[in-house]
């Protein structure tokens, strides 16, 4: 009886919910969003387990929240990791550069024990360049993907190794899988090959700079490279070794590059005949009279789709004619174009998907974008620099009119960024009528103009959220006074979905955001800037919203000790005091409080800059 007692337990197990194991895993395969798998590992412990060997990537949101140990334990079979470190805020220098963020005890963990990676992406972390070469001697047979994603601490060296390390080497491996369960499984043999097939370090702060012989490595050594990404970056680049690069690896699709001049890339357009996307070269040529350049004849490789140029201006934008029509994505952000520059290069675009610009590109350009670009899906409208010697013009203004066309002309938008100097009510709802694939939608309102048509925007934020039911990422930017209370009551109600907030200048007093976290069921992630709550409303609301993992908020009404935020202490909740300048006063409404949900309990590599208030030390 004892013996089929067991039997009956076993067959219990391996048929969950008249699911059997096999069965169960391989469904599981094919749930990619990571909420849903959360959702099915909390059916059962069984289900949680066999989500636990058949989960693939996992992205850790902030690197303190947990332990290489504990995510080892919980995915042994983990193949893609994405780590992100520092706040989001580090993007505008409002993060001490001394904040934390360091990747040495991943990665040691990391090439230790996850025997199954093959794509590691850090984010806003600090990389050091032995932290490389431990990666490298220990994955470097099996990495396909490495992306360094604004990430600072290393420098060329370490990506010569990275290079040196790609040889088509094969290896067999054998490793037991030790999952903690009553099922047993033999030694899996893996057969391994260095194939790294994408290189990304995009907007990456990277030491010696001048030294790139780290790229000719890389053509050496390297047949398979698809993606390789150092846009944004001042790495130097020479043309000889790009073009070296592409000669070799026939399968590049996508090539994001520093500074280089356009004239030095023919060579290398000609030979790229598999490029689907270039970013990055430059027309920005001092030494060369404006007459004696010509574009006429410039080539683009036929493939080619996705497309985004270093300071291209009025009489280079020629080249791009005749390969308009094809382009699915284009990027005008680092270019010296008008308004009516603007115009004349996307009504040659139908088929945009992906747009990113600055507002120069003013209300008629987003008329034209309307008009034209009907398939669009994502766009972006960044704040021109005045800063930046002719990077802005004095025609560039957003307002509620082009607003309004973009929300008419094109219902398949799913991202939408927008720095806008006017606004009104009607244009928010125009969104919500029109827009309603919209998934993240971030809006900021600049202080170009003196007075703004309408205020406050209570009505239209409402009538956004509203109609646009699908947002799961959402932000807003204003003014002082713009929005109300009532404006911050309408945000909670209606954010049934949405997963990540960030609010600026938002609400008049305490009791706008504590309505406010009477809704946001779903929220996770929540920013908060120049809103001036104070510590107990901001307690409040933290202890209100149940599904809250991380506060970031710039801009409050500060005690002399922080005792009012304690009351937002539960277990595994880290809070963090930030101080703008080491030493110094902090000046009022610069403070920054940082909390987030730690199963790795306090961390240990506080800078002086970082007084941390739970635990305490």
């Amino acid at each position: 009886m004892g013996g089929e007692g067991g039997g009956e337990r076993q067959l219990g197990r391996a048929l969950s919910f008249g699911i059997p194991d096999t069965a169960l895993g391989l469904v599981m395969g094919y749930v990619e969003d990571p909420w849903d798998r959360d959702a099915i590992s909390l059916v059962c412990r069984h289900w949680c387990r066999v989500d636990a060997r058949s989960r693939k990537h996992v992205t850790v949101a902030m690197a303190y929240s947990t332990t290489p140990e504990r995510l080892l334990r919980r995915f042994p079979c983990l193949e893609s990791l994405k780590l992100k470190a520092k706040p989001r805020a580090a993007m505008f220098n409002l993060i001490p550069d001394d904040w934390g963020g360091s990747a040495s005890p991943w990665i040691r963990q990391l090439s230790a024990s996850f025997h199954f990676l093959k794509a590691l992406h850090l984010r806003r972390m600090k990389v050091s360049d032995d932290d490389i070469t431990v990666l490298v001697r220990a994955k470097a047979h099996m990495l396909v993907s490495l992306k360094l994603d604004r990430c600072s601490g290393f420098s060329t060296p370490s990506l010569i190794l990275v290079a040196r390390s790609c040889k088509n080497i094969c290896r067999r491996y054998y490793y037991t899988l030790d999952l903690g369960y009553t099922f047993s499984y033999p030694p899996v043999a893996v057969v391994m090959c260095m194939k790294l097939e994408t290189l990304f370090l995009e907007e990456s702060l990277i030491a010696d700079k001048e030294n790139d012989e780290w790229i000719r490595e890389l053509a050496r050594h390297n047949t398979v490279l698809e993606t390789l990404n150092f846009f944004l970056t001042d790495l130097r680049a020479s043309p000889e070794y790009l073009t070296l690069l592409v000669r070799n690896c026939q399968r590049l699709k996508t090539l994001k590059i520093s500074e280089c001049l356009m004239p030095d890339l023919i060579n290398l357009f000609r030979t790229a005949q598999s490029l689907q996307e270039f970013a990055g070269g430059s027309f920005d040529d001092q030494g060369q009279a404006l007459e004696s350049r010509n574009y006429e004849n410039f080539y683009f490789p036929p493939l080619l789709h996705r497309l985004s140029l270093l300071y291209m201006g009025t009489n280079e934008m020629q080249i791009l004619f005749p390969y308009a029509a094809a382009l699915k994505k284009l990027d005008l952000q680092f270019t010296f174009l008008s308004t009516e520059d603007h115009c004349q290069i996307v009504q040659r675009c139908p088929n945009l998907e992906i747009l990113e610009v600055r507002d120069v590109i003013g209300d008629r350009g987003l008329e034209v974008v309307a008009q034209t670009c009907k398939k669009l899906q994502r766009l972006r409208v960044e704040r021109g620099d005045d800063d930046q010697g002719g990077l802005e013009d004095e025609q560039g203004r957003i307002s509620q009119v082009g607003v309004m066309a973009i929300a008419q002309g094109c219902p398949e938008l799913t991202y939408w960024a927008i720095h806008v100097s006017d606004i009104t009510n009607a244009a928010l709802e125009a969104i919500g009528t029109f827009s309603r694939n919209l998934n993240d939608f971030r809006l900021v309102l600049l202080d170009r103009e003196a007075h703004i048509t309408e205020s406050p925007l209570d009505n239209g934020v409402r009538g956004l959220l509203r109609g646009c039911t699908k947002l799961q990422r959402f932000a807003f930017y204003v003014r002082p006074g713009v929005l109300s209370d009532v404006g911050l009551g309408y945000i909670g109600e209606f954010s049934k979905n949405i997963r990540y907030m960030l609010l600026g200048n938002v609400g008049e007093s305490d009791d706008g955001l504590v309505q406010f976290s009477r809704g946001c069921q779903s929220l996770q992630k929540l920013e908060l800037r120049g809103c001036f709550f104070s510590e107990r409303a901001l307690a409040i609301a933290a202890l209100q919203l149940k599904s809250l993992r991380y506060l970031w908020v710039q801009g409050y009404k500060a005690s002399p000790n922080g005792t009012d935020l304690m009351e937002m202490v539960r277990p595994f909740w880290n809070i963090e005091f930030i101080a703008p300048n080491q030493g110094e006063p902090c000046p009022e409404g610069k403070a920054q409080i940082l909390a987030y949900y730690s199963l790795a309990g306090r961390r240990t590599d506080y800078p002086p800059s970082v007084t941390p208030l739970y635990p305490a030390v």
